[in-house]
């Protein structure tokens, strides 16, 4: 029978993946480096996808809770000028196939339907070697240590767990993020929640942009994009949060009021997210007993792709483990070969919709494709009304 398995990280793919074991009656034990599970916020709005996220959780069970977690309106898109003029703009009209939840929210719902203890907090790993015959060992920090048949990294950016299969390293794509709240928008920030409308933002233009969400109540989550080497970033004292966000506003001088005020007026200090991806097609040879999901896999540029496909990564990995109980490297071979190909598309898509954000053509680049998505879209439903 499938040995018990040894998870690192409990992020969204490694608990998807500890409830499909779950599920099918398949033991595991879920090791993460933070000491609790509100440790630290855990990111904004996500948009969960038809074709991949949605698919993962139905295979977790999780259907009914997650879309007790859905915002309605969330999936509205806007696009404005940087002079707050509106370039393009489209209702949430609930037809969409992405709804959209917050992080934290689906990652309760997730360590909610897992067995007591099944996660075991506060274990940060500091090595993992190899025993030979498929068995590997795991050191954390606080000096424990676990042997096992069946490890699987969902360890993120800065997996320690991938070293066993690749020499791959994330490197900087040029272009960092600065993160922002406002709170309490509709009250204290009108014009600015106006301009936001009920769901996405985008404000762009070439290399650079201010992008926001609305979330759960009237809070503006915003991230300000630009593209620009580490060096640039480390000119900015980001322990003086006033003047990190003045020297990022500068930057969109001339931009509309209600624009800059998502830096200026932020109620939290402005926080660095540099971008890093791992190369496009990272792939690595089959090693007994070990495999990799999420961004641990296949870090890219975000492109709303990197949580569904760490779902759906944690599901296919469980179904093909719970399909071989009796062959670990059949199931492991065959999640793989399935991963490397939609992994490479997606960040491959990624880059292609950088282009379109923050390219020499940009807004426009990213109207017309909107527009084009929507022709699209209006001609399969004609179709499909005709048919």
């Amino acid at each position: 029978m499938t040995p018990h398995v040894t998870i690192i990280g409990a992020g969204l793919g490694g608990l998807t993946l500890a409830r499909v074991l779950h599920v099918h009656g398949i033991p595991a034990t879920v090791y993460e480096a933070e000491s609790a599970p509100t440790a630290r916020a855990q990111g904004g709005m996500l948009d969960i996808h038809d074709y991949n996220g949605q698919p993962a959780l139905r295979a977790a069970g999780l259907t009914d809770a997650f879309r007790a977690l859905v915002l309605e309106g969330r999936q509205a898109i806007r696009i404005l000028d940087r002079d707050g003029s509106t370039l393009f703009d489209k209702a949430d009209d609930g037809t969409g196939g992405r709804p959209e939840v917050q992080r934290g929210e689906l990652r309760q719902i997730l360590l909610d339907s897992l067995p007591a203890g099944t996660v075991r907090w506060g274990h940060r790993v500091s090595n993992a070697r190899a025993l030979g015959d498929g068995r590997h060992e795991v050191t954390f920090a606080n000096g424990s240590t676990v042997a096992t048949n069946l490890l699987v990294g969902a360890d993120g950016a800065w997996s320690r767990v991938r070293p066993l299969l690749s020499d791959a390293t994330p490197e900087y794509t040029g272009r960092a993020f600065v993160e922002t709240y406002l709170y309490d928008s509709d009250s204290r920030h009108p014009a600015t929640a106006k301009a936001v409308g009920g769901g996405s933002l985008f404000v762009l233009a070439p290399g650079k942009g201010i992008q926001a969400h609305r979330e759960r109540g009237g809070t503006l989550h915003t991230y300000v994009v630009l593209t620009e080497p580490l060096d640039w970033f480390a000119a900015v004292d980001f322990t003086d949060a006033a003047a990190a966000a003045a020297r990022i506003a500068r930057e969109f001088d001339g931009w509309a009021p209600e624009l800059t005020a998502l830096i200026t007026d932020g109620d939290t200090a402005p926080t660095l997210r540099p971008v890093y991806a791992l190369p496009i097609g990272h792939r690595w040879d089959r090693v007994p007993g070990v495999t990799l999901l999420g961004d641990a896999a296949h870090l890219s540029a975000p492109n709303g792709e990197g949580a569904n496909l760490a779902l759906y990564d944690g599901a296919e990995l469980g179904e093909a483990l719970a399909a071989h109980p009796d062959d670990i490297e059949t199931a492991l071979t065959t999640y793989e070969q399935a991963m490397f190909p939609r992994a490479t598309e997606a960040a491959a898509d990624g880059t292609r919709l950088h282009d379109f954000l923050f390219g020499d053509d940009a807004p426009h680049s990213l109207v017309t494709a909107f527009i084009e998505d929507e022709r699209e879209e209006r001609k399969k439903q004609e179709e499909r009304q005709n048919s």
